[in-house]
């Protein structure tokens, strides 16, 4: 079971993240084991050759992975992201891109996930792969 529901993260987001919150970032799954995402196409995230910019997957794989520790941590907004390693597969279409995440170790002072993401006009076919560490703030 999650430690954070969705309206609790799009909570957090709205009022800490904006530049998240305008691009219309919908959670569509939010649980220990996996953290599903949509992001809205918006025809300015494209870039010269007609596919989304590498910024914006690598922007929406930190964003789930975020909400992969917070998930399994509860809200923890010092979590920080520490690095995030990108692949990047294919050309997505200009459409709706969809994110997975998932923690692959959360320990007390980092944790570990990654992202696979598609776009939703090839849900067969990966666009992007992300490995992403996160640093945990001590307990109070």
């Amino acid at each position: 079971m999650s430690l954070v529901s969705i309206a609790e993260v799009m909570k957090l987001i709205n009022e800490d993240i904006p530049s998240v919150a305008e691009t219309g970032l919908v959670f569509e799954e939010i649980s220990v084991a996996k953290v599903s995402a949509r992001l809205p196409f918006d025809a300015s995230s494209l870039r010269p050759g007609g596919t989304i910019s590498g910024p914006t997957m690598m922007g929406l794989a930190d964003i789930v992975v975020f909400v992969c520790v917070l998930a399994r941590i509860g809200i923890v907004k010092d979590a920080v992201t520490t690095n995030l390693n990108a692949n990047f597969l294919r050309k997505p279409a200009p459409s709706d891109l969809i994110a997975e995440g998932r923690l692959i170790k959360c320990g007390r002072r980092l944790a570990y996930g990654e992202v696979s993401m598609f776009s939703d006009t090839d849900p067969e076919n990966l666009v992007f792969h992300a490995t992403c560490t996160y640093s945990i703030p001590p307990s109070k």
